[in-house]
């Protein structure tokens, strides 16, 4: 007869992993913030640019948003404040404000 599986030590294994995962992600998640120089910001700045980004739903902007994280990644930076000329073209410089 096999040996009955230890399902408790399984699952506080599991859970360990999780922890420390999310303590991972936790960790990169400030080294991206210091790599892309954000950590200059104030926190209040950084919290507000933040949640616009979360409640950004046009695809266009996050697109862009995207292929310059995959730049950065590459290790294709941009100079700091120049805009990107796709946001130019699409009248989303750095810093505008919707009219309305």
């Amino acid at each position: 007869m096999r040996k009955p599986r230890d399902i408790d030590a399984e699952l506080a294994a599991l859970a360990e992993r999780a922890s420390a995962l999310k303590a991972r992600r936790v960790t990169q998640l400030g080294e991206l913030v210091g790599a892309a120089g954000a950590d200059a910001l104030d926190m209040d700045t950084l919290a507000g640019a933040l949640l616009a980004m979360a409640a950004e739903r046009d695809g266009a902007v996050r697109a862009v948003w995207k292929r310059d994280g995959e730049r950065f990644f590459r290790g294709e930076r941009k100079a700091p404040g120049k805009p990107d000329r796709a946001r130019q073209t699409a009248g989303q410089t750095p810093g505008a404000q919707a009219a309305g």
